[in-house]
């Protein structure tokens, strides 16, 4: 069986994506992710079920081309990544419940475990309004991502990106797990 994790495949993009679901990452219908193969992006349509979504479903767009009708609302944030960052071949946002909460104070988060602390030394949290996050969210995203592998919208969500689909995974997945020991120490009465 061969490991096309690194392979930025429609297949593939499905499996990550319902990863990020079924590890509580996304809610059914939240989140989006896409991947990039030359200069084709492939992205999950705006509401799409994550236990459903099939390679039919996904839509296909270049990185400088327009955004494909029924996209992800998040479709040209990611392609303003892809232009800022050239070498990002997957883009995941997801809804991880201690990334958000931990970075609701729109502070940046500086995790303290050393798993974390080894990844990210600073994670940004970007204060978008809500009225002006579709206007706002895509320069804004792109040039925080150009420079940390990950990124946080306060009161949103999280924005990954990746050499792969398997890297994107990774920084969410870390992320998550370094809010999650962060919330706790907080909650135990530990400060680092």
């Amino acid at each position: 069986m061969s490991d096309d994790s690194d392979t930025p495949t429609p297949a593939a993009l499905i499996r990550y994506f319902r990863w990020l679901r079924a590890y509580g990452l996304n809610d059914s219908h939240s989140g989006n992710a896409s991947c990039r193969e030359r200069d084709n992006v492939w992205i999950t349509p705006t509401g799409c079920c994550a236990d459903t979504l099939t390679e039919a479903d996904l839509l296909q767009t270049p990185v400088q081309g327009p955004v494909p009708e029924a996209a992800s609302l998040d479709a040209a944030l990611h392609l303003a990544v892809y232009r800022s960052v050239p070498e990002a071949r997957a883009v995941f946002h997801s809804h991880g419940p201690y990334s958000v909460a931990i970075t609701m104070d729109g502070h940046d988060f500086e995790p303290t475990d050393f798993e974390g602390r080894y990844y990210f030394t600073r994670v940004p949290v970007l204060c978008i309004p809500h009225d002006a996050y579709v206007v706002q969210s895509p320069a804004m995203v792109a040039q925080a991502l150009a420079q940390h592998p990950v990124a946080i919208v306060r009161g949103h969500g999280v924005y990954a990106r990746g050499r792969s689909l398997d890297q994107a995974y990774k920084w969410t997945c870390s992320l998550e797990s370094s809010a999650r020991i962060a919330w706790l120490a907080r909650a135990a009465g530990v400060t680092p």
